[in-house]
């Protein structure tokens, strides 16, 4: 049964907490880019994985180290189509509010169009159609796929494969380790 299976990485080491100036965030947005992950997959996404005939990555540690968590070859399946959509942020200011605040208004932001010192919102869901067209080819050949990946850039997968008829949630879960499952139109269900 084709399947495409989006799993979010591992917990970075890097904690998104506290508070920071705007001229900060460039340093955070790299610390968070290049972090290490610091915890292990749960029983239940090792299971969904463990099925994989084709495992496919971010390029980034996060995804990749994640990838090998799961017991694949990172280096075979890492690739930049399926990296996060980078959060704008600003590269001077001394405003400081606490980082979840930042998060939230630099993603309306982003939303809104703004996209200074990252990937624009256009841009990033064009990569994620780009995204989708490959997994569904992955898919096709070798199924089930496994995508480890990020949340937003999985999010933005999974609205490109309900809009081409796979079935699977309209919105994946966005914890750590947490996982979707998108089938092919005109196949059974899982339990048919």
């Amino acid at each position: 049964m084709p399947r495409i299976i989006l799993i979010r990485h591992g917990r970075p080491a890097v904690a998104l907490t506290g508070r920071a100036r705007a001229r900060e965030l460039a340093g955070i947005a790299r610390a968070y880019q290049n972090a290490d992950i610091v915890d292990t997959p749960p029983p239940a996404t090792l299971a969904i994985a463990a099925g994989a005939k084709r495992v496919v990555c971010s390029d980034l540690p996060r995804a990749r180290q994640s990838a090998r968590a799961l017991g694949f070859d990172d280096r075979q399946a890492a690739e930049a189509v399926f990296r996060e959509a980078a959060l704008p942020h600003f590269s001077s200011g001394a405003l400081k509010l606490p980082i979840s605040v930042w998060l939230t208004l630099l993603r309306l932001a982003w939303l809104a169009g703004y996209a200074r010192n990252g990937e624009s919102y256009r841009n990033a869901r064009r990569r994620a159609r780009t995204a989708a067209q490959r997994l569904i080819g992955l898919a096709a050949e070798l199924e089930p796929v496994v995508l480890v990946g990020h949340g937003v850039i999985n999010y933005l997968i999974a609205r490109e494969l309900r809009a081409q008829g796979w079935s699977g949630p309209a919105k994946p879960d966005h914890d750590f380790w947490a996982f979707a499952v998108y089938q092919r139109p005109g196949t059974a269900s899982v339990g048919d």
